[in-house]
């Protein structure tokens, strides 16, 4: 485990550095951990793959922790205390999602470029993305822009060289072994497979991202 600075309010708290259910569970509990158990300061925790990052209100924290050197040491010393008493359940049952997709002709940008790199057929690079169940590691990028994984070695594929201008909103895509859904409309690299019309982002709602870190999604054809 390794704790650093991330600019002058927020500090990180990295597990590892690989895609792991086991190493993603220990960012999601610490981010709730510190969450329910805040220090003076606390903006708020974030989880991220492997990591969980920890902002926080620089003066609020040196006039709460004047004994200290600097804001990181003081939040350093809260976030190690909390990890000391940490619980990380790995028997968790997970919200399982079912997301709607439309493969068609209008959604598919890259279906025909993956099935060609990888010599399958267009059903069959369907049929191998919709077999699996893909976890919800972090979001980022967008507002509800879900990172999940991991996506079949069979139909991973790098990110395009040269990113597109516009990706519609709602268009699903894979980079690497990861997939994901744009919750906007935005520029962006990954290969686009399909579509779906579910909001997952409504920034009103009590709980404005449609999915959460550590959901589990299927993706089903329309």
């Amino acid at each position: 485990m390794r704790i650093f600075p991330l600019g002058d309010s927020a500090l990180t708290v990295e597990f590892g550095n690989a895609i792991s259910p086991e190493l993603n569970r220990k960012a999601i509990a610490l981010a709730d951990h510190i969450e329910k158990n805040p220090f003076p300061g606390l903006v708020e925790s974030v989880p991220a793959y492997a990591s969980t990052t920890i902002f926080f209100d620089l003066l609020k924290v040196r006039r709460s922790f004047a004994e200290y050197p600097t804001a990181f040491e003081a939040v350093k010393k809260c976030v190690r205390d909390l990890i000391a008493d940490l619980a990380v359940s790995p028997n968790i049952d997970p919200r399982l999602v079912e997301i709607p997709v439309a493969f068609d002709r209008k959604s598919d940008f890259d279906l025909g470029y993956i099935a060609e790199e990888h010599g399958l057929t267009i059903d069959e690079v369907i049929e191998i993305f919709k077999s699996k169940t893909y976890r919800v590691y972090m979001l980022g990028f967008l507002p509800g822009f879900s990172y999940m994984g991991e996506v079949d070695e069979r139909i991973a594929t790098p990110r395009k060289q040269t990113p597109r201008t516009l990706v519609p909103k709602g268009s699903i895509g894979i980079a690497g072994r990861q997939t994901g859904i744009y919750s906007l409309a935005s520029p962006g690299g990954w290969q686009i497979i399909g579509r779906t019309e579910v909001e997952m982002f409504t920034p009103d709602a009590a709980r404005p991202t449609y999915l959460q870190a550590g959901d589990e999604v299927r993706f089903v054809s329309v």
